[in-house]
């Protein structure tokens, strides 16, 4: 009977232990949004992909890419999540590796939103301002009429991308709200 009694709490430490969880390894799921819309072409869609890469949040990033109708790379970008953090870290509690998780999904889940598509990227009575890098790259816009997207990089800077066809590549035509 001693040996059943033992045999039985033996097995049932070990089955314990083998179920136990590091409550503080969390890990950020496979999580990879995409969408297709017209970017590089005004009629051909193009393919935008987002996902969160990195084994732990201070290492983690938000890797962003967008593949041309043709099946070709044109823009690849990475935006680190201790960056984003930090500009959040006074309305957000982000102490909490969890709580670090949820704010890189919600952001992958936002990423997409309609209303970070701009159709056109810039409209033929659009002036440019101090925030805009290349007046001429802003000019064409006006001429091909070709649609925008905005992406975040803190909580007050975005970058506002556009495809340039005389320079065959994605460049920044609008940067907002940093110092």
């Amino acid at each position: 009977m001693k040996q059943l009694i033992t045999c039985f709490f033996l097995c049932t430490i070990l089955l314990i232990a083998c179920n136990s969880t590091d409550k503080n390894n969390v890990a950020a799921k496979d999580l990879v949004k995409s969408v297709t819309k017209p970017f590089s072409d005004s009629l051909k869609a193009d393919t935008f992909k987002v996902q969160i890469l990195g084994d732990k949040p201070e290492n983690m990033y938000l890797a962003f890419s967008i593949n041309s109708f043709e099946g070709k790379q044109i823009y690849d970008v990475d935006i680190k999540a201790a960056e984003l953090f930090k500009n959040y870290i006074a309305t957000i509690d982000l102490t909490k590796k969890k709580n670090q998780i949820k704010f890189l999904e919600d952001e992958v889940n936002r990423f997409f939103d309609d209303e970070n598509f701009m159709e056109p990227a810039v409209d033929e009575t659009d002036t440019p301002d101090e925030n805009v890098p290349d007046k001429e790259f802003y000019e064409e816009l006006k001429k091909t009429r070709l649609n925008g997207f905005i992406y975040r990089l803190g909580k007050e800077t975005k970058n506002y991308i556009a495809w340039s066809e005389k320079e065959s590549k994605v460049k920044i035509y609008y940067t907002c709200c940093t110092k």
